[in-house]
């Protein structure tokens, strides 16, 4: 299965991204208003420049208290993104994804930012497909 029968399979194909010059408070309400546990980080809304989690955030407020929420997204963003397009295989992107221990991957076709896809993303299509071959081999031993 590749990325793009996820992305066209989500409710809204658009990525919540902020600037990197926005601050961490500013990142928490976007994060809260949207009910999303990451955020891409953007100039312009179309190259992802990095990546800031809920845990990133709590990671910071405890090492260094409230005081991080006035800083700029850019300076806690994670800078080294993987990415994938959207003909990445699936399967590929849930070994990625837990070997790097992270949740969310930006889609990138062209330099430009086109979807985010989430473990939940990934598990959910997953499931989906083996549903589909049982229900096939279940429809070919009964015959049908």
């Amino acid at each position: 299965m590749l990325v793009q029968l996820i992305l066209k399979s989500k409710a809204s194909s658009g990525v919540v991204t902020i600037a990197p010059e926005a601050t961490i408070s500013e990142a928490a309400k976007l994060l809260g208003d949207h009910k999303i546990g990451t955020v891409v980080v953007s100039s312009d809304g179309e190259t992802a420049e990095g990546i800031l989690s809920e845990r990133d955030i709590v990671r910071e407020l405890a090492r260094s208290g409230s005081g991080c929420l006035s800083k700029p997204t850019g300076d806690y963003m994670t800078r080294k993104l993987v990415t994938c397009t959207t003909q990445s295989n699936v399967e590929d992107i849930l070994q990625q994804m837990t070997a790097g221990r992270f949740r969310h991957m930006p889609v990138i076709e062209d330099g430009k930012l086109v979807g985010l896809v989430s473990l939940g993303d990934v598990v959910k299509a997953q499931l989906a497909e083996v549903a589909m071959e049982k229900d096939a081999l279940a429809g070919m031993i009964m015959g049908h």
